[in-house]
C-alpha cells in the first residue's frame, strides 16, 4: 500500500513537469517565428504575438506583429497550417483582377509566388507570399503606396521565415 501511494505521489509531483514540457513543445511552433518579425527602421513595432492550435483535421500556427509610423500602419504575419492553405488558393489559381479602384495580382518576387492587392482610394492593401503549400507570410498595410509597402515587406527575410515554417 505504501508503495502504491509512493507511485501515485511521484506521479502527481511529475505532472506539472510533464505539463510544462508539453506546453513548451506547443509554444515552440510560434516562438521560433516571432523573432523573424523584425524591427523596421523608422517604425514603431508592437511586441510580436503568436499562437499554435491543434485540431482534429489539422493545425494552425501564427505569429503576428503590428507596426506604426505616423498615420501609416502595417501588420506582418506568418501563418502555417490549414488556414494558410485556404488563403493561398488565389495564388495557386493565378488570380488577376484589375479595376479602376485597385487590383489583385499574382506575381513572382525573389523566386516566390505572391499575391499583391491594393485599393487606391484607401492607400491600403496586402502582400501574401507563398512559402510552401501550407505556409505564408503576409504584410497588410494602409496609409502608404504599394511601392512603399513592397519595399517594407522586403525588409523581412522570406527565406529564413520559409525555413522556420518547415521545422
Amino acid at each position: 500500500m505504501a508503495k502504491s501511494r509512493s507511485v501515485i505521489f511521484s506521479l502527481l509531483l511529475a505532472l506539472p513537469i510533464l505539463w510544462s514540457a508539453s506546453s513548451a513543445h506547443a509554444d515552440q511552433a510560434f516562438q521560433r517565428l516571432m523573432p523573424l518579425l523584425v524591427d523596421l527602421d523608422g517604425w514603431q513595432g508592437k511586441k510580436p504575438d503568436g499562437m499554435s492550435m491543434e485540431m482534429p483535421n489539422g493545425s494552425m500556427t501564427t505569429a503576428t506583429r503590428e507596426y506604426q509610423r505616423g498615420p501609416a500602419r502595417a501588420h506582418a504575419s506568418v501563418m502555417v497550417g490549414t488556414a494558410a492553405m485556404g488563403a493561398l488558393a488565389p495564388i495557386h489559381a493565378g488570380m488577376n483582377v484589375t479595376t479602376s479602384e485597385g487590383h489583385m495580382l499574382t506575381a513572382s518576387m525573389h523566386g516566390m509566388q505572391v499575391l499583391k492587392s491594393y485599393t487606391t482610394a484607401q492607400k491600403s492593401g496586402a502582400l501574401i507570399v507563398a512559402l510552401d503549400k501550407d505556409a505564408m507570410f503576409s504584410l497588410s498595410y494602409n496609409g502608404m503606396t504599394e511601392d512603399e509597402a513592397l519595399a517594407l515587406a522586403e525588409k523581412f527575410d522570406w527565406k529564413a521565415i520559409q525555413a522556420a515554417t518547415k521545422k
